[in-house]
């Protein structure tokens, strides 16, 4: 049996497979070492059902996410990992190295992640090459739900959000200065409360509000990432996952058409194709 994950900030996907069948799925909180702990892990760990009835079976436990670049931070996964499920072999890498392998088809590209972060890198056809992107929710980030969160929150503060959309914004969130603020500077994971206004975007994407702002976040993800990787490597298709690209693809397709990039294919939940992946390689084994 093995299991697969792919984990963002705000949620992780879950696939166990045994024999080429998918035996359980299910999601649990993002499992990011920048913002929780190995304690924290297995707490989470121990909630799951799934988990702790398969822990003996699980030989081979492939995890992908973010905030895993580095190899301490790996270790904070590795650790918990290989403490719960004693009798697996562990494999932590970068959620961006999991976008590569299943949107590349082991050939070389260029493969970006617009989620609840956002990323890029070019990938040889194993591994993604290491790069100066990737600097998180405070500094980088440009068009994921993180950054969406900040610019909605900035433009209520400052009082420059379009009135239709500001009363719809209040209904739903009833908020004010004090609270965001205290969610962002005295709270754990405000990245998370960041990302949680992707959904509230999508609800409002008639708003012209909403299309001008995803319009700018893509605009800065493309010439912040893309341009320099396709100036670098200019033959290699573009792939680009995550949430957030494909709740408002067109939009992105026609802001990667004014670059004039051309994207060959954009892939929600690239946890499917990985799954497939490894049971190839389990099966060939």
């Amino acid at each position: 049996m093995i299991a697969l994950v792919y984990s963002g900030s705000r949620n992780a996907d879950w696939k166990l497979a045994d024999k080429g069948q998918i035996i359980a799925e299910f999601k649990t909180p993002g499992i990011n070492p920048y913002f929780i702990d190995k304690k924290h892990i297995l707490q989470l760990l121990h909630k799951r059902t799934e988990l702790i009835n398969n822990a003996e079976k699980i030989k081979k436990i492939y995890f992908f996410g973010a905030g895993v670049s580095l190899n301490e931070r790996k270790e904070i996964i590795s650790d918990a990992l290989s403490q719960f499920f004693k009798f697996s072999k562990i494999y932590v890498d970068n959620d961006l190295q999991a976008a590569a392998v299943a949107t590349c088809n082991q050939m070389p590209g260029i493969t970006g992640i617009i989620g609840s972060g956002s990323n890029a890198g070019y990938f040889d056809g194993r591994k993604v090459k290491s790069n100066n992107f990737g600097l998180g929710y405070i500094l980088g980030d440009e068009g994921s739900a993180n950054w969406l969160g900040r610019q909605i929150l900035k433009h209520f503060l400052y009082e420059k959000l379009p009135l239709q959309f500001e009363q719809n914004f209040l209904k739903k969130y009833d908020t004010n200065r004090k609270e965001i603020l205290d969610k962002i500077y005295k709270q754990t994971q405000p990245a998370l409360y960041l990302s949680s206004f992707a959904d509230f975007l999508l609800e409002n994407n008639k708003e012209p509000y909403v299309k001008d702002l995803i319009f700018d976040g893509f605009n800065l993800f493309i010439e912040t990432y893309l341009y320099p990787l396709k100036k670098q490597y200019p033959e290699v298709p573009i792939y680009i996952v995550g949430t957030v690209v494909y709740n408002f693809n067109s939009w992105f397709l026609e802001s990667a058409k004014n670059h004039d990039l051309t994207i060959t294919g954009i892939v929600k939940e690239p946890i499917y194709n990985l799954l497939k992946h490894y049971l190839n390689r389990a099966s060939q084994a």
